[in-house]
């Protein structure tokens, strides 16, 4: 797909084909796109543990649940639990700025030398950041969320269906034995839609000037109805929820999935 029809395309799938295993490959390619996003001073925060449903212990799926996300760990056969490596900064030391600067990807027109990562960046900026506990979490689960979108986009690209939850922050960390400055994030569910791509429609947002402003607060930045048009030739903008259908679509999927209607 082009990419204006994949993110129009995706929506947070909470029907999967139980029983329908996904290929490893297509794994591999969710991963791939988080490692390739953008990250800020190169630190690479994300880390995630892929778990094949049926493989986790009874006991241990149960613990992962929540009330709001519980039927669909139950019926997503691949679940990968992403977490952010708060000690990473602090380990690498600005190395992997050094390797940006080797790369040519920061140039020395903008100032950028080992000496200025080892003398300026590192102890100045970086270190001490970490030691800001409540900002640098904030920073670090941003950075590592957008890696996480990047992968959501791959899994629709694939053909495949997929929706970001909470699991149980207490006892994800637990369940999979991670180290002590792994803090939990999101587990993305993956797998085959059982409701059609569509499931109802494109979901609800607020007005687009509502959210974005132009200068300053207050001044709307205007919506242009042309480009509204072009993205939806482009099938990034589509048929908004609820589409007809949906209702009877939903009922047809508790019966056939043996769910509560």
């Amino acid at each position: 797909m082009e990419f204006k029809e994949v993110v129009g395309r995706r929506r947070s799938i909470r029907f999967f084909e139980p029983d329908k295993p996904v290929e490893r490959e297509k794994i591999q390619i969710i991963l791939e796109t988080a490692r390739l996003a953008s990250c800020a001073v190169n630190a690479q925060w994300l880390r995630a543990i892929v778990v094949e449903r049926d493989k986790l212990p009874p006991e241990k799926l149960s613990q992962l649940k929540t009330p709001v996300a519980a039927l669909t760990l139950d019926l997503a056969p691949v679940h990968i639990y992403f977490f952010v490596d708060l000690g990473v900064v602090n380990r690498i030391k600005g190395s992997r700025l050094k390797e940006l600067v080797d790369a040519g990807a920061l140039a020395p027109t903008h100032g950028w030398s080992h000496k200025f990562v080892d003398d300026f960046v590192y102890p100045q900026i970086l270190e001490p950041m970490t030691r800001n506990r409540e900002g640098y979490l904030a920073a670090a689960c941003a950075d590592a969320g957008g890696a996480v979108h990047n992968a959501l986009l791959a899994a629709f690209d694939e053909g495949l269906g997929a929706c970001l939850n909470t699991p149980n922050p207490m006892l994800t960390r637990q369940v999979f034995g991670v180290p002590e400055d792994w803090i939990s994030l999101w587990v993305m569910l993956v797998g085959y839609p059982a409701e059609s791509w569509e499931a109802g429609g494109q979901r609800p947002r607020p007005p687009f000037e509502e959210l974005y402003f132009e200068g300053e607060y207050g001044t709307p930045f205007r919506r242009d109805a042309a480009v509204v048009e072009k993205l939806k030739a482009a099938k990034m903008i589509q048929a908004p929820a609820p589409l007809p259908g949906r209702r009877e679509e939903i009922r047809g999927l508790a019966e056939r999935l043996g769910l509560p209607e």
